[in-house]
């Protein structure tokens, strides 16, 4: 992964499988950091930890697709429903993603605009929209 945790990343219990990736909480947000390929099998098993991230009121939540090399139907599923659910909880959704394949997948789906993927996990924590909640 090309980010790691900082001071102020604290971890939460393991809520997603560990060959999936991890979940940890960062300056307010939870952050589900995935990796490897996101397809049907493996879309049951992140599911469940997206759900918890977006279960409570104004859910703040990062899904880092940095160490993802494959993502499927099911995969960009997955990633609109977690948007949906944060965005109805009056939450915030961000997505990281610099893989060009996954990127040219959410344009040719026209989702790129719809995620506004950025690069880095660190852009995500460094713009002023972190600071506050809002809908997007």
């Amino acid at each position: 992964m090309t980010e790691t945790p900082t001071p102020t990343a604290t971890s939460v219990p393991a809520l997603l499988p560990e060959p999936c990736g991890r979940v940890y909480r960062r300056d307010g947000c939870t952050v589900v950091a995935l990796r490897d390929e996101i397809d049907i099998a493996t879309a049951a098993l992140i599911a469940p930890a997206l759900d918890d991230a977006t279960a409570d009121g104004s859910p703040r939540l990062v899904v880092d697709l940095s160490e993802v090399s494959f993502l499927d139907c099911s995969g960009l599923s997955l990633l609109c429903r977690a948007r949906r659910r944060a965005l109805d909880r009056e939450g915030r959704f961000w997505l990281v993603c610099a893989c060009p394949r996954i990127l040219r997948l959410l344009r040719a789906g026209r989702l790129h605009d719809v995620f506004g993927p950025v690069a880095t996990p660190d852009e995500v924590f460094r713009t002023a929209e972190t600071a506050a909640p809002a809908v997007s």
